[in-house]
């Protein structure tokens, strides 16, 4: 097994096959398409020529929030979402200019808070911040 990591957006097929190794739900292509190509930075890694994980970023250069880190199973616990994650924090870092700030959210699946206090991230509500909210729109 050797990893690498690219910047690069995955296509759509790849991004629904990783959506589905987690059990996560598949968006329809039309959504997906969208979102992948609104991202301001993805990374995928890769075994070979095949696509084991991803992440991506979305944001306005002030606020940016963390989607899609997808790791499938069989290569959990190998720190290649951790790997991922610190690419697209350094991507983030690279475009703050001198002297800003920017905040950077994500939402944890379930059970995996604990995964993204360990790269840094702090659990709300905490002693700055109210609880995170969400609202999920279905047509």
């Amino acid at each position: 097994m050797n990893i690498t990591y690219h910047d690069e957006i995955p296509n759509v097929e790849t991004y629904h096959d990783l959506r589905a190794a987690v059990d996560w739900a598949v968006f329809c292509r039309e959504q997906s398409e969208k979102a992948l190509n609104n991202s301001c930075y993805c990374v995928v890694a890769k075994d070979g020529d095949s696509t084991v994980a991803m992440g991506r970023v979305v944001g306005d250069g002030m606020y940016y929030t963390i989607v899609d880190v997808m790791v499938k199973p069989q290569y959990q616990g190998q720190k290649i979402g951790s790997a991922i994650i610190n690419k697209l924090v350094e991507q983030i870092n690279a475009g703050i200019p001198k002297g800003g700030r920017t905040s950077i959210q994500l939402i944890a699946a379930l059970g995996k808070e604990g995964f993204y206090v360990k790269q840094g991230f702090k659990i709300l509500p905490n002693e700055n911040s109210g609880a995170a909210l969400r609202k999920v729109i279905y047509t």
